[in-house]
């Protein structure tokens, strides 16, 4: 008697066992299935409109965790008014979500990108539509969790909306390096979430309810993606895997910072003191130690997949983002 394995349990597959289409296709039409029998919907399966879920920028629950932000560890937040703290840790959240809004508006596009060049018959055409759909829900609830907070939070910035048009062309043209792109944005995110779910005891049913919804739907995702890359990196041609060791820690580095720390406008909107930043931030063993743990799966699948040499761990380092785990 044979059991299906776990999504957890398919992480810890080698690239030698999945390197097979027969095999990644059938790991692709599981993920499609389970898109069908488990997913949700951002309004039919949010009860917004229930007093319980209600929005007050004074409830002492939006305030920041250790888990969510090393900020809410600060003497400085600590001193504030309950209401200061509640109202940054809102605004943090209301961020996150945001940034995590406008990162999948990417994935998506280049999701299409993707799928646009896939033969007929070709399962994973179906699962990359699933997942656009799964992603749009997922927006759906992050904006209007945006709209209910009260903050005009902005998003990404300016240099990132124009870098977003060429990850875009990457579904397309370099699909291995779109997808450590997508695995980039959504391992330190779902990290934060999942500790957060795991070390809160009291969390506001709404942001609670979100943060589920978003973890199972991105366990599918990130499996996909791991499978995708186990199965593709080491068909690439030297060059092109070079490019991709090169690109990994460069690309991660940047997606744990921007989904890591406060933003900009949130240290400009509370007057945050520089100091607290670096004490929070870059002078934090812990959160540098938090950044490292959230990118250990994917240090793990480029180990895997020969994509750490001399070059590519020396910029892994020099990111601050390495670890012998």
């Amino acid at each position: 008697m044979t059991t299906t394995p776990t999504l957890d349990e398919e992480l810890s597959l080698s690239p030698s066992e999945v390197a097979t289409r027969d095999r990644f296709e059938q790991l692709v039409a599981r993920l499609s299935h389970q898109s069908v029998v488990k997913h949700y919907d951002a309004y039919a399966d949010i009860p917004w409109d229930d007093p319980a879920y209600a929005i007050d920028p004074d409830d002492p629950r939006w305030e920041l965790s250790r888990a969510a932000d090393p900020l809410g560890a600060t003497g400085w937040y600590q001193s504030q008014p309950p209401g200061v703290r509640s109202r940054i840790g809102l605004y943090r959240y209301a961020s996150a979500m945001k940034i995590g809004l406008e990162f999948e508006n990417i994935l998506k596009r280049g999701l299409l990108e993707f799928a646009f060049g896939l033969r007929n018959g070709d399962p994973t055409f179906r699962y990359a539509y699933h997942e656009v759909i799964e992603e749009a829900h997922h927006g759906l609830m992050f904006q209007e969790f945006v709209n209910r907070a009260g903050f005009d939070v902005p998003g990404i910035g300016r240099r990132e909306r124009l870098l977003s048009r060429r990850i875009v062309r990457l579904g397309r043209t370099f699909p291995e390096l779109f997808f450590l792109f997508v695995i980039g944005g959504e391992d330190p995110i779902d990290h934060l979430q999942r500790e957060t779910l795991r070390q809160r005891s009291e969390l506001h049913p709404l942001f609670e309810t979100i943060m589920r919804h978003h973890v199972t739907e991105e366990a599918r995702h990130l499996s996909f993606a791991r499978h995708y890359l186990k199965m593709r990196v080491p068909q690439l041609s030297p060059l092109r895997r070079f490019r991709l060791s090169i690109a990994a820690p460069t690309i991660l580095g940047e997606m744990a910072k921007l989904m890591m720390q406060a933003p900009h406008d949130l240290i400009r909107e509370f007057g945050v003191p520089e100091a607290v930043v670096r004490e929070a931030y870059t002078d934090n063993p812990e959160h540098r130690r938090q950044t490292q743990e959230a990118l250990r799966k994917v240090r793990r699948l480029c180990r895997e997949t020969g994509l750490i040499n001399p070059v590519s761990r020396w910029i892994w380092q020099r990111r601050g983002i390495w670890a012998d785990d």
